[in-house]
Order: C-alpha cells, then structure tokens, then sequence
C-alpha cells in the first residue's frame, strides 16, 4: 500500500463523491496497463449490449437497465415507454400522498423484487419518511402472521412485484394477503398496486386495483432498481428517485470509459478476476461501515452470484464459474468473523465500504477529541491494515455520503462491474438456469404431498410402506413432507428409532 500506489490503482471521482482503492490487493501497475488488452472485448460487447443487442441468448432477449436512466439511448422508441412508465408511478405516490389514511407500504415480492427495494429503503429511510415500508419476501407462514399481524391494513398500500406474474413466493404472499384484508372487511384493490409485465397472470388479476405499472422482459430482477420495482417504493417512501437515477446515470457515463484505467466497474472486474484467478476463487467479503449499508452485502448476493454463478459459458462449456458474496458491517465484524479473515484460510478477499459524512454531527466526545465517527473509521483502516499485514488482499470503496444519489452511483457501479466480469470469463450475466432447475423440482416435491396423504390410514406405517402404496420413489423427500405434516398435527407420528422406522398416519398426535 501507499499513496503512490493509490495514484495508480484506483479511481476517484469528487463530482461523484465516489473513490475506488485497489492499492491493498496484489495488483501492479503493469498488471493493469496490460489488462486493457482483456477488456477490448468486453468494452465493445457492452457497447453492443446498450445499443440494443440480444444479450441473453438462452431467451432471445435484450437488457435495457441501463436505459432505464438514460432514456434517450433506448432503441425503437423505449425511451418514451420508459418515461411513461416513470412518470406513472410517480403519479400513483403522489394520489397514494393525497390520501392521508395510508402511512405504510406493504411490497410483495422475492430476489430482484424485493432484495434492491429492501437495500434502498433501509439505507435511506428517516424518521420523517411519508410512508413506512415493510416488506413480505418469502413463503413462511409464520413470516406472513408476524408482518401481517401488526398492520393497520386500511392504513396500507400492497405493491405486489412480479414480472412474469406466477412467481409461486410472491402469489402465495399475495393470496395469504388477501385473506388478511377481507378478514378485516377491508376492501382490497382499492389498497393494492401491481407491477408486473403486460398481460401477465398478475396483470390481469389486478384488473380493478388501484394501479397496475409495466415490467418489461429487458429489464432483469436483480437490475431493475431504476425501474418502478425500485422507483415506486421509493417514492411512496419519500427518497427522492429522481436522484437516485442522476447518481445511477452519473456512474454509467463514467463506467463507459473504454480505458480500464478510467473506468471503475472495468477495475472491479478486473481484481475480481486477479484476486480469484479468473474462476472465483476467492470469496468476497462485503464490509460496509455504516449502519445504513447493513443490506448491502444481501443485495450484491443475488447481484453477483445470480450473474456470475454458472455452469457453463456461452459456448457450451462447463466451467462452473462463481464468485461467492457475503459480508455484515463494521463495526460489528471486529467481533464476529474478522478473526478469521485475519487469521484463517486465505480464501477471500475483503471490500471495505465507508461513508466520509458521519450523517449526524451532534456526538458527544466518547474520550478527548475523538467521537463515535472516529471510532467507526479507525476501526475500518485498522482491520484494513491488519489484514494487509496477514498478506489477505482488500478493495476499499468511499462515499461522500449516503444519500440517493450515492447509493444509485453505488448500484450502477456494481452492476456494470458484474456486466464487465461476465464477459470476461465468457459467462451470460442475464440467465439463471439454476434457479429455474431448483424450482422445477421443488414443484416434483409438492406433488408428492397429495399422494403421501392419500396412501395414509389410521394404521401408523413406515416410509417405505406409504411410499410402496403412492408409487412414490423418493424416500427422503417423503420422510421430510411427512414430518412437517406431523408437526403441524396434520398426520399423526410415531416416532421410531430412525427415519426408516418413524411411522405416520392419520389423525393428530
């Protein structure tokens, strides 16, 4: 490390109030003079991407989020579909503001429809926010119950996200939502807005709610923040959206840079694949010093891995590639796992995210001439140096300030950075074919249930006798829904020495 290094391996922008510091990774200035020969193609493949090129071949389909803050660079007349579909949502929180009875958001929805949400909400919420906003992201019934129960729901705006319309997480929460109201005697559609693609089983089951806003086949889940899955809740909320896009358009003018040395995505990208040599070898260690950035570390999972995570590249070839994201903030990971990122295995390497503007200046003094903001950075540049020390390789990234402009420089940079890397080991971005594997045979699992039910009687019988007598082959799978059903007390168990002697049947315990 050291100042000249940092001339050299790194990136700043104080228009942007965003700096970028590679200088604690085992990068060298040649190594990065050298990789601008890497990055030709990518550069290009991402020029072609903006313009309108298929970018998902699996679906035949084109990306435009980053259209989505620079309408002007749409093709085919998107521009002027995206701006409606801006301004429309802004009409709907501005009607939604004019009711005075409604003071909490309800969002519905799971991965790109609620994890980017839930990162902008929680990282720019105050106490003085027009509406709070709250969230139901999973299929838990017990999830349900404990946001559901507390809610004023004539006081509650739902927003249910979901651009094909049948994400079975987000109809369920849809459903049990539902249920919620009419058992209050509260009129639903006047309460509910939908965004979801034209057309979808979504759409038309909002027929008659309060609003239904577009989704577009172009624009991904994990990259559509600056689309009305992120703009009408922010909206609603009371951040200020339209920042969020100049910060996010800011960060893309800047990413376009067709020099590595100038363009900060291209540098992520390129330590990304330095540190894990190009097959992600190395896990990255999301540690944001702010409260206020504790999502962070969620919202790149899905950014990052869901993009980069993949079998195969776009020839065919399996490579298994990934690039594994996790992390919590500082100052807490000095009592958590910093221990053995100091000194355990050498598998990783860190991102440091820290925040100039302490965001609240009233502190009192914790020991003479230093406050708690003094405190959170020394803690940042110590681990940051105590890891530097171990030989364990850090990325250092500063904002000004949090604000919306800054978190939607944030956002931008990260996903171009994850565009970048995509095409530079040969991977597309823009699929998860492992995601749809995984709910292709949760749907085998459920189908099971009926028939284990069915082969019950009042006499208690092993798996393998339920299984023999439904023709169901999978055993474990069995043993497990067999058990759930139990300790909800739909089906009675004997419990056996072992999973192969449990016994189940009819009747409650």
């Amino acid at each position: 490390m050291g100042l000249e290094r940092m001339d050299v391996l790194g990136w700043r922008s104080p228009a942007l109030g965003v700096w970028l510091d590679l200088s604690a990774t085992s990068l060298t200035p040649a190594e990065l003079a050298a990789a601008e020969a890497d990055f030709v193609g990518p550069f290009a493949a991402m020029d072609a991407l903006e313009a309108g090129a298929i970018a998902n071949p699996d679906e035949g389909r084109r990306v435009g989020h980053y259209w989505l803050r620079a309408p002007d660079l749409a093709p085919d007349g998107l521009g002027a579909v995206i701006v409606a579909a801006r301004e429309a949502a802004r009409a709907v929180a501005k009607d939604v503001h004019r009711s005075s009875e409604l003071r909490t958001v309800l969002v519905l929805g799971i991965g790109g429809s609620a994890l980017g949400p839930q990162f902008v909400a929680d990282a720019l919420a105050e106490p003085d926010d027009r509406m709070r906003v709250v969230f139901l992201d999973n299929t838990d019934p017990d999830g349900f119950a404990r946001v559901l129960g507390p809610l004023d729901l004539d006081e509650t705006l739902v927003v249910c996200i979901s651009k094909s319309g049948g994400t079975a997480e987000t109809r369920n929460a849809l459903l049990e939502t539902q249920a919620a109201y009419a058992r209050a005697g509260v009129a639903f559609g006047p309460h509910a807005v939908a965004v979801t693609g034209e057309g979808s089983a979504l759409w038309n089951v909002a027929e008659g709610w309060r609003a239904r806003l577009p989704m577009w086949d172009w624009v991904g889940g994990r990259t559509s923040l600056a689309s009305a899955v992120g703009l009408l809740p922010m909206f609603l909320q009371g951040i200020d959206g339209d920042a969020f896009l100049a910060g996010a358009a800011a960060m893309d003018e800047a990413t376009r840079a067709r020099k590595v040395a100038r363009n900060p995505a291209a540098q992520l990208a390129l330590a990304w694949h330095h540190l894990g040599e190009g097959r992600g070898k190395r896990d990255m260690v999301v540690l944001p010093y702010r409260d206020r950035l504790l999502l962070l570390s969620r919202y790149l999972q899905q950014l990052v891995m869901e993009s980069i995570g993949k079998e195969r590249d776009l020839a065919g070839k399996v490579v298994h590639q990934g690039l594994t994201v996790y992390g919590n903030k500082g100052s807490t990971d000095q009592h958590a796992y910093v221990q053995q990122l100091r000194d355990g295995p050498d598998d990783y390497f860190a991102t440091f995210v820290g925040i100039l503007d302490d965001g609240y200046h009233g502190g009192v003094e914790v020991e003479p001439g230093l406050d708690a903001g003094d405190y959170l950075q020394g803690f940042l540049l110590g681990t940051r140096k105590a890891l530097a020390e171990g030989q364990h390789p850090s990325l250092t990234i500063l904002l000004s300030q949090v604000d919306a402009f800054r978190i939607g420089a944030l956002v931008a940079l990260y996903e171009r950075a994850v565009g970048l890397y995509a095409l530079r080991i040969d991977v597309n971005a823009y699929h998860q074919p492992g995601v749809e594997a995984g709910k292709k045979a949760a749907a085998v699992v459920l189908a099971l249930k009926p028939r284990l039910l069915g082969a019950l009687d009042d006499t208690p019988a092993t798996v393998a006798e339920i299984a023999a007598r439904s023709g169901v082959t999978d055993l474990e799978a069995a043993w497990y829904l067999l058990m759930r059903l139990g300790g909800n007390g739909v089906v009675r168990h004997v419990p056996g020495a072992g999973p192969s002697t449990d016994r189940f049947a009819n009747g409650r315990d």
